[in-house]
């Protein structure tokens, strides 16, 4: 049942997957994940049992649909396919579906055309991200009914993290990827992650891993390579990773750069 994830989302973890795949626990009983974004992890375990959550109810609700109804998102998708322009896609960027399957499949299509798969919504709520030069909207990697499969005994919920963290008990797995709100050897995120996820809630996701791990669960953490996080999870193995940042814009942005992993068991 190997899958790939079918979105690309920034701060992704596909490169942690590949190079350091000996951090994740080779044995745990639930798997957790607060901040669901593209999967890499989950797609990489194929848990048996699993609770997989985001605040984002646009992403929930897209796995829900591949989930429940994966035909109707790829009968969307096979028109997006045929469909796609740079007209198409700005007048596809203002729509508001109503149906389940419709609202996932242009989430889809979106993701996979605009600029670097950026997810980035106004204040208002309305994507907008401009268009990008990728125009393959249904991709060979596709397999939405192993995908439907995978996620047919997953609980999906949009719930903030602390709720899903509250949830894990002794030899459940949490993995933790926020938006890393600190800015650390220039990763290009820092403006967009502190609209989205501010120091109080580093705070307070640092207590629900403390509570977390001694209940028993084991908790993985990737954050920012800085002071200021270190500070928080000083009780537990702290682990330098270096990833390569091709997302940004701007070219003094991209390069190796190093993320923190807190290992807590």
């Amino acid at each position: 049942m190997e899958a790939q994830p079918i979105l690309k989302w920034a701060g992704g973890k596909r490169w942690l997957v590949r190079q350091s795949p000996e951090i994740f626990p080779e044995e745990f009983n639930k798997y957790i994940e607060p901040f669901l974004g593209g999967g890499a992890v989950f797609f990489h375990l194929l848990p048996k049992k699993a609770l997989l959550s985001d605040l984002n109810r646009d992403l929930i609700e897209m796995y829900q649909a591949i989930k429940t109804d994966w035909k109707s998102v790829l009968n969307y998708l096979e028109v997006h396919q045929a469909n796609h322009s740079k007209e198409y896609y700005y007048i596809q960027r203002e729509r508001h579906p109503i149906e389940l399957a419709d609202r996932a499949a242009r989430l889809l299509y979106l993701n996979r055309t605009c600029w670097n798969g950026l997810y980035r919504v106004n204040m208002q709520g309305g994507f907008n991200v401009p268009i990008g030069t990728k125009n393959s909207v249904i991709l060979p990697t596709d397999d939405f009914e192993n995908t439907s499969r995978i996620l047919s005994n997953v609980s999906l919920q949009v719930s903030d993290f602390e709720t899903s963290i509250d949830t894990a008990q002794k030899n459940d797995f949490v993995f933790v990827d926020p938006p890393y709100t600190v800015k650390h050897n220039m990763n290009g995120f820092i403006q967009y992650n502190e609209n989205l996820f501010k120091w109080d809630d580093q705070v307070r996701l640092a207590a629900a891993v403390e509570r977390a791990a001694e209940r028993g669960a084991k908790v993985l953490v990737l954050n920012a390579h800085h002071d200021s996080i270190k500070s928080l999870y000083n009780n537990f193995e702290m682990i330098a990773l270096s990833r390569s940042n091709v997302l940004s814009g701007k070219s003094e942005f991209r390069g190796k750069f190093q993320e923190l992993a807190i290992r807590c068991w």
